[in-house]
C-alpha cells in the first residue's frame, strides 16, 4: 500500500501554484479520495495546450465542460467544437442530485447550478451565427495545402492570386476561383502567359478537380462573405465571464475535409491577427476540439505539417488548443509532444491491440511511485482521470488519479426552443447571417467575356455592310469610271474589228 502522507505531500507540491488557478478535483489513492489532495490547474499554463482522452462513455465531454466553465468564470473566452452535439447544455443551469452531492462532499466544493454565456456558431445551415472566410483570406499557400497540391500546382495557384491582385479581381468564394481558373486556361491564357509564364493544362485540370472535391463536402457554404472576425471569439459577457462560443458541426462528421479546412484557417487567422503576447497570467482564448481524430485521420501530410507549425507557434499569441479524442495515439506524435496538460480517462482492453495501445499510452506519462499506470488505465472510473501537466516552470507535475468535479451547467443538450432563444439574443448573428454577394472575380470576368462576345457579334454583322460600302465607293471614283470607259471602248472596238465592222481607217499622207 502506498503511503498516504507521501502522496498528499507530492500532490500539494505539484499542484499548488502562485498565480490564479482552478480546482478540478482531488487525488485518489488506493481507491479512496484523499482529503486536501487538491488538484489545481494554473491558468497561466493553459496556452501550452492539452489533451483530453479516453474511451467512449468515460466522461471526456463532461471534463471538457468543467474546464470551459472554470475558464469562463475566470473571464477567459472559450471556443468549443461540438461534433456530437452534446455540449449545448452548458447554456442552461444544471440540476443537483444525490450523486453530485456526494461527489461535492468528497471534493469539499459547493455545487452552484449555473447557465453560462454562450454563442452558437455554424459552418452550415444549422441554427447560429454563420462562419465564413473568403478565398483571398486563405492566401495561395494555405489554399494550396488544403487542396493537397504539389509544388508546380501550388505555383500556378500563386500565379492566379497574383493575377487577381494585379487586375483587381476579388476572390471571395469558390465560384470566383473556378471562373478565374477557367478563364486563364482558355480565353485569358495568352494574356496570362505573356506576363506570368507558361500554363500547364494538366495542372489546371487537377486543381479544378480538387476544388470540386472540396465543394462536394459543402465548402461553398463556408467560402464567401461576410468574413468572420476572430476578435468576436474573444468577447466578455455583460456579467464579466468569458463568452463560450460553440461551433455546431454535428453535420460535418462525414465531411472531414471541410472541418480540417475550417480548423486550419481559424488557427492561421488567429496567429496572423493576434500580436505577440509573451507569458500572460491567463490566455486570451482557449480552443477545445472534440473528436479531434476527424482532423488527423483525413488530413494530408501538408495539412498536418501546417497544423503542427501553427500549434507550436500560437501559444506565444496567448491561445491554448486542447484536443479531445478517444485514443491519444489519434494525435500525431509531433503534436502530442506539444501538449502540456494531459487528462486521461479510462481505456478499454478488449483485444491484444488494445493492450498494446494501453502500454504505449502509459509510456507517455511520468513514472509514478504511487500507481502502476498501465493497469490503472483500465480501472479508472467514470468521472475520474489521470492528470499531469507542466507547472509554471515547465516541469511535469506528478501523475495523479483524480476524481473530477461535476459540471454546474446542464449535462444534457438544449431543446430546439432553447437554442432558438439563445440565437435570438445573439449580438452578432444578424451581422454575420446577412447574405452578401459583392461584385467579385466571377461577375467581373463574366461581364468581360460577355462584352467581348457582343463586340465580336457586332463586328460580324457590320462586316458585310462595310464590304458593300467599300465596293460602292470604289466604283463611284471618277478615275475608276474613266479607266473603265476606256477599257470598255477598247474591248468593243477590238470585237467589231474582228468581224469586219470596225469602221474605215483614215488615209494617211502617203
Amino acid at each position: 500500500m502506498a503511503d498516504t502522507a507521501q502522496f498528499l505531500q507530492a500532490v500539494k507540491d505539484g499542484y499548488t501554484f502562485k498565480g490564479e488557478s482552478y480546482k478540478i478535483g482531488r487525488g485518489i489513492l488506493n481507491g479512496e479520495v484523499v482529503p486536501d489532495a487538491d488538484v489545481n490547474i494554473p491558468f497561466k499554463t493553459l496556452n501550452r495546450h492539452g489533451l483530453i482522452a479516453g474511451a467512449t462513455g468515460t466522461g471526456k465531454t463532461k471534463t471538457l465542460q468543467v474546464l470551459a466553465e472554470g475558464l469562463s468564470d475566470a473571464s477567459i473566452p472559450v471556443l468549443l467544437m461540438d461534433i456530437k452535439g452534446d455540449l449545448s447544455g452548458i447554456g442552461a443551469a444544471g440540476v443537483a442530485n444525490d450523486k453530485i452531492a456526494e461527489r461535492c462532499q468528497k471534493l469539499a466544493i459547493d455545487f452552484k447550478p449555473e447557465a453560462y454565456p454562450i454563442e452558437f456558431l455554424t459552418l452550415s445551415q444549422e441554427k447560429g451565427t454563420r462562419l465564413r472566410a473568403t478565398v483571398t483570406e486563405f492566401g495561395p499557400v494555405l489554399f494550396s495545402k488544403i487542396l493537397d497540391l504539389n509544388d508546380t500546382q501550388g505555383g500556378f495557384v500563386a500565379m492566379i492570386f497574383k493575377y487577381c491582385d494585379d487586375h483587381r479581381l476579388p476572390l471571395l468564394d469558390l465560384k470566383d476561383f473556378i471562373k478565374v481558373l477557367q478563364y486563364v486556361s482558355d480565353e485569358g491564357k495568352a494574356e496570362l502567359e505573356k506576363t506570368y509564364g507558361k500554363i500547364s493544362t494538366t495542372s489546371t485540370g487537377t486543381i479544378l478537380r480538387k476544388v470540386i472535391e472540396l465543394q462536394q463536402q459543402g465548402a461553398d457554404q463556408f467560402f464567401g462573405e461576410r468574413s468572420f472576425d476572430v476578435e468576436d471569439l474573444m468577447r466578455i459577457s455583460d456579467d464579466g465571464r468569458g463568452m463560450i462560443s460553440i461551433v455546431r458541426v454535428t453535420d460535418l462528421q462525414d465531411r472531414p475535409k471541410l472541418f480540417s479546412t475550417f480548423m486550419l484557417q481559424l488557427l492561421a487567422e488567429l496567429y496572423a491577427t493576434l500580436p505577440e503576447a509573451g507569458d500572460l497570467d491567463k490566455p486570451k482564448l482557449v480552443l477545445f476540439i472534440d473528436e479531434a481524430h476527424l482532423i488527423f485521420n483525413e488530413a494530408s501530410a501538408a495539412l498536418l505539417s501546417q497544423l503542427e507549425t501553427i500549434v507550436k507557434l500560437i501559444r506565444s499569441k496567448g491561445v491554448g488548443v486542447f484536443f479531445c479524442t478517444q485514443n491519444p495515439m489519434d494525435v500525431p506524435a509531433s503534436i502530442l509532444a506539444q501538449l502540456g496538460l494531459k487528462v486521461q480517462h479510462a481505456l478499454r482492453a478488449f483485444t491484444a491491440a488494445d493492450r498494446k495501445v494501453i502500454k504505449q499510452t502509459a509510456e507517455n506519462y511520468p513514472l509514478s511511485a504511487f500507481y502502476k499506470t498501465d493497469e490503472l488505465l483500465t480501472q479508472v472510473g467514470i468521472g475520474e482521470a489521470l492528470i499531469t501537466m507542466l507547472n509554471e516552470k515547465g516541469i511535469p507535475t506528478p501523475l495523479v488519479h483524480c476524481m473530477l468535479r461535476a459540471p454546474q451547467s446542464r449535462m444534457d443538450v438544449l431543446t430546439d426552443a432553447e437554442i432558438d432563444s439563445i440565437t435570438a439574443r445573439s449580438k452578432i448573428a444578424a451581422h454575420y447571417n446577412e447574405v452578401i454577394d459583392s461584385e467579385s472575380a466571377y461577375e467581373l470576368l463574366t461581364q468581360k467575356l460577355n462584352d467581348a462576345a457582343e463586340k465580336a457579334a457586332q463586328e460580324r454583322e457590320e462586316k458585310p455592310a462595310k464590304r458593300v460600302a467599300e465596293e460602292k465607293g470604289f466604283f463611284d471614283n471618277p478615275i475608276v469610271k474613266s479607266v473603265a470607259r476606256t477599257a470598255g471602248n477598247t474591248i468593243v472596238r477590238s470585237l467589231l474589228g474582228a468581224i469586219g465592222l470596225g469602221g474605215r481607217r483614215k488615209k494617211g499622207f502617203f
